[in-house]
């Protein structure tokens, strides 16, 4: 038996260490024992609780001693928080496209951006996360070869090429364009093909703020495609921002909001409807508050998670250029004011018993943990804000029994902390260990500015 402060790297042959990537160890099973457990369910924490980790799964958990047969890895997690993985359920990769100054999306493909980016998610303890929309050769290529073993990485979901209306939000990116039915099926089967694992719509037809008026996914059309999808096993989405469009969007069928509201005071109503309905809204609040705290409090940006994720060069660049573009667009003011509309909506479906599901919609590790943090700004309790970046996560994803939660029988996706998220959000960010998939992640041997 060993003890994790002596463990030192084994020696591995080139196809196992290919197979394990240049990030993880893997032991035979791995015990983490007298720790305080914050299961992700829930439940009061359960003081001086061991984990018992044999390959992928969380095998064994108990407040008494629990013996191992064979070799096995020893964490000691006296004093110490073991929580779920966190899960990040709105991303949009770094590294398939670059936006130019005159707005274009160039194709880049920077495979290295992708691994930099999906190793600051891992470094921040995000071992889930769900791309909403990307160049479909890049993510699901990558998605297979996180399933493969063959890189490092969180676990990926995936949506490829989002479907929606010619004209529509996102149409002009990477989109699945229909306008009629039936004579869209050919092309959502060739979408279904590569097998998403859930379809993202989009319904909105803009007009608020500085966004001109563009045309939106007919209601009826919209209807039939959620149907399709939903027939041959997969969950859906939808990019809205209106109470209105929210409403038609779940009346269609849909099975998740893939954003807040965020044009409008949400209703009463609307808040007991999501109670009811149980249908998981993703937060999105960092993407809207990325501006104005960029513009105000560069200083954000020497946070140990950005110092040890971002390069000197791009940190350099937003505390410069980004910084004095934002601060000249009133987009900026605009979207400083919808946060904080955003943030009491989102905390009067989670009083109101509705499922919350954190998500950024940015492409790195630490804003990640800047949802958090506005969630609990928003005044909603750490404790809820724990589920709500972790079980709530699967429930989203439709794998709530492999996923989300520290229960026997679930997959090993566990993040331990040296202080309690419960009481404070923000020791998320406190990270001493990352787990994913019965793997341990080497952080020291990550692809980041911090290791290099």
């Amino acid at each position: 038996m060993k003890n994790l402060s002596i463990v030192k790297w084994r020696r591995l042959s080139i196809a196992a260490f290919f197979f394990l990537g240049a990030g993880s160890l893997q032991a035979e099973s791995i015990l983490i024992e007298g720790a305080t457990l914050v299961d992700g369910t829930g439940r009061q924490p359960l003081d001086g609780a061991s984990v018992l980790i044999e390959g992928e799964t969380i095998t064994t958990i108990s407040r008494s001693a629990i013996e191992v047969d064979g070799a096995v890895t020893r964490i000691d997690g006296a004093g110490k928080f073991l929580m779920p993985g966190l899960m990040d359920l709105h991303i949009h990769l770094q590294g398939a496209v670059e936006v130019t100054p005159e707005g274009l999306v160039k194709n880049k493909n920077s495979r290295a951006r992708a691994v930099r980016g999906l190793h600051s998610y891992l470094y921040s303890g995000v071992t889930t996360i769900y791309d909403a929309g990307n160049v479909p050769d890049y993510i699901l290529t990558l998605r297979a070869e996180e399933r493969a073993g063959k890189i490092v990485s969180p676990r990926i979901f995936a949506t490829g090429a989002i479907v929606t209306y010619p004209g529509s939000h996102g149409s002009n990116e990477w989109g699945t364009l229909v306008d009629s039915w039936p004579e869209a099926i050919p092309a959502l089967d060739a979408h279904i093909a590569r097998k998403p694992d859930l379809l993202k719509l989009t319904f909105e037809e803009r007009g608020w703020g500085s966004r001109p008026m563009i045309p939106k996914l007919p209601v009826d059309l919209m209807q039939k495609i959620i149907e399709y999808y939903n027939d041959r096993g997969i969950r859906t989405t939808v990019h809205t921002s209106s109470e209105y469009r929210a409403r038609q969007a779940i009346f269609a069928g849909i099975d998740t909001l893939a954003h807040p509201i965020i044009q409008g005071p949400i209703t009463d109503d609307f808040a007991r409807l999501m109670s009811v309905k149980k249908i998981p809204m993703v937060t999105t609040l960092t993407i809207g508050d990325n501006y104005s705290r960029l513009a105000e409090h560069p200083e954000y940006l020497d946070d140990p998670l950005y110092q040890a994720t971002l390069t000197a060069e791009e940190i350099e660049v937003l505390k410069t250029e980004r910084r004095k573009e934002y601060q000249a667009r009133k987009w900026t003011a605009w979207m400083k004011v919808m946060t904080t509309i955003a943030q009491e909506n989102v905390r009067k479906i989670n009083e109101a018993g509705g499922i919350l599901v954190a998500g950024t919609d940015q492409t790195t590790g630490p804003a990640l943990h800047r949802e958090l943090e506005l969630l609990a700004d928003a005044g909603i309790p750490a404790a809820d804000i724990v589920r709500i970046a972790t079980l709530n996560g699967a429930i989203f994803l439709g794998k709530e029994r492999q996923l989300g939660s520290i229960e026997e029988g679930k997959m090993a996706d566990l993040v331990l902390l040296s202080a309690d998220p419960t009481k404070n959000i923000s020791n998320a960010k406190k990270i001493l260990q990352v787990i994913k998939g019965g793997q341990i992640v080497d952080r020291s041997r990550l692809e980041l500015p911090i290791n290099n």
